[in-house]
């Protein structure tokens, strides 16, 4: 009897630590019942109540219990909720309630959101044409922008591969149903949502292998006793770097790291900018995160292997994200080729793998915190600058071509001087919070014993703020363009966008003190 009541007792789940999960899922699931059950043009509001409800909800628990102290393991050991993890949830809520905000915009389309009135449509068709007629929309928007969140938030702290892989697919799913739901250029918008899908599914089932051989290797998926068999060496290193590669590469594609960034620009371009922006700050943070949490926490005894891999995919990442960008005629995709060059600067942090587990003198920024503040930085630029790319409009769509930005430093400064303020920041010039992240991740490189992976670091950057420039010098010493570009006006929720992040980008260059010790203060995983 006593086995059997073993055998069947009730899994211990500590609801307060998951409380931010089980609000977010709720809240899509709620979102789900509004598309069934609400009329179609009372939807908008429902959803805006919920979503921000469910966001603001969830914010204001993981605050109170990251203050509260309220770490260890949940949910039967799946998820790790540590400083990595209250950090990185903060930052994608705050980030998630951002992207809302340019997800609900409607007067940059005449009364309608970005996305399209019947995404099931041949584009171009008589359908699609009747559909926006009768003012269908795609709410349905929201609730995927919950399930995404949730998954993004269980990713980097999962404790072991399986759970790991399940938000992987959690959030990806969604992703990929957002990114075809353009309102215009619809033939792009799905070209780039299947490609994303594809690759993203050889990525996944990369990432799966590589969790069976890892399991082969060490008999668990948990990542503590993976750590405990690399330090025993008693199995085939055969296993365990096969393994290794296969779930480096699926991590690396969601972050955008050469050689698996070829989805990257087609789904910038061609997914509606207010997913673009969603995608390049919280996809990324969520993956690197949960690229910490493997290969410090499950894979740190190996880092003598993976850090030459990585040191070498960081070089090929900054050369072709800072180099290709130079070519670039359409600003989505140069932002694109941006965010691959601003993923190798983050991997560069990675490699030097300068953690207290290593010998890091305790109050000392180490990679984890330098990534941490670097993302955070990296996110408020990148939202508010493809808030302004939705501003900048002619007949037809969003004006994305370089050439179309011309001259718009003297027909509308205070577009022009946002947008150069996120590009000096995306080129870490000082008084920016760019420059700090990129100070401290070259700082933990250093101190790891990789100088000269620092010293290309410092070239590309120097060659990556060429593109950025380049722009900053077509805005306000060119004359402007012949194109009818005007810059429309908004709603305050895109405005709200644009000003937080550039108030972050000011702030956090100027004083970055207390987010540098907050990160500091949060980069220990738990073992």
């Amino acid at each position: 009897m006593d086995a059997l009541t073993l055998l069947i007792a009730a899994p211990q789940i500590e609801y307060d630590r998951l409380a931010p999960l089980i609000i977010l899922l709720v809240g899509g699931c709620v979102g789900v019942l509004i598309e069934a059950l609400v009329r179609r043009q009372w939807r908008d509001e429902f959803h805006l109540g919920v979503t921000s409800l469910s966001i603001l909800a969830a914010l204001a628990i993981t605050i109170s219990n990251w203050q509260h102290d309220k770490l260890g393991l949940a949910a039967m050991g799946s998820l790790s909720i540590d400083g990595p993890s209250y950090f990185i949830w903060t930052a994608l809520l705050i980030f998630g309630l951002l992207a809302m905000f340019l997800f609900a915009e409607r007067r940059v389309n005449g009364g309608t959101t970005s996305f399209t009135p019947m995404a099931a449509s041949v584009p171009g068709s008589t359908l699609e044409a009747e559909a926006g007629r009768a003012r269908f929309e795609h709410t349905e928007v929201f609730p995927l922008l919950l399930f995404a969140l949730l998954g993004m938030m269980m990713f980097p702290a999962s404790n072991d591969l399986i759970t790991m892989f399940v938000a992987l697919e959690i959030f990806s799913l969604p992703l990929y149903l957002l990114t075809g739901l353009a309102r215009r250029r619809r033939l792009l918008s799905q070209e780039a949502a299947l490609k994303y899908f594809l690759l993203g599914s050889l990525s996944s089932a990369m990432f799966l292998y590589g969790m069976a051989l890892l399991y082969g290797y060490s008999g668990s998926f948990t990542l503590a006793d993976i750590d405990k068999a690399i330090a025993l060496n008693t199995q085939s290193q055969t296993l365990l770097l096969a393994g290794l590669g296969l779930v480096a590469i699926g991590l690396l594609f969601k972050v955008g790291a050469v050689p698996f960034h070829s989805w990257t620009p087609d789904v910038y371009t061609g997914a509606p900018s207010a997913v673009t922006g969603f995608m390049a700050i919280c996809t990324k943070m969520a993956a690197v995160g949960a690229m910490l949490r493997i290969f410090y926490v499950a894979l740190g005894a190996a880092r003598w292997d993976w850090q030459p891999l990585f040191a070498t995919i960081a070089v090929l990442t900054m050369a072709v994200g800072a180099v290709v960008a130079i070519a670039q005629t359409d600003v989505k995709r140069m932002l694109a080729y941006s965010s691959i060059a601003h993923a190798g600067f983050l991997l560069v942090g990675l490699v030097g793998a300068t953690t207290a587990a290593n010998g890091l003198p305790s109050g000392q920024v180490g990679s984890v915190a330098a990534i941490l503040v670097y993302l955070v930085a990296y996110g408020f630029a990148t939202l508010g600058a493809f808030a302004l790319v939705t501003m900048v409009r002619k007949s037809g769509g969003e004006a994305t071509g370089l050439s179309q930005w011309q001259g718009l430093g003297r027909s509308n400064p205070v577009i022009a001087s946002l947008m150069t303020l996120f590009l000096l920041s995306f080129a870490g010039i000082p008084l920016t919070a760019g420059f700090v992240g990129k100070l401290l991740v070259f700082i933990a490189a250093w101190r790891g014993g990789y100088m000269w992976l620092v010293f290309l670091a410092i070239v590309f950057s120097l060659v990556a703020a060429f593109f950025y420039v380049r722009m900053i010098v077509l805005m306000f010493f060119r004359e402007k363009s012949d194109d009818e570009v005007e810059v429309v006006r908004t709603g305050a929720g895109t405005w709200a966008v644009v000003w937080v992040g550039a108030i972050m980008t000011v702030a956090l260059g100027v004083y970055g003190g207390p987010l540098v010790d907050l990160a500091v203060r949060s980069a220990t995983f738990l073992r």
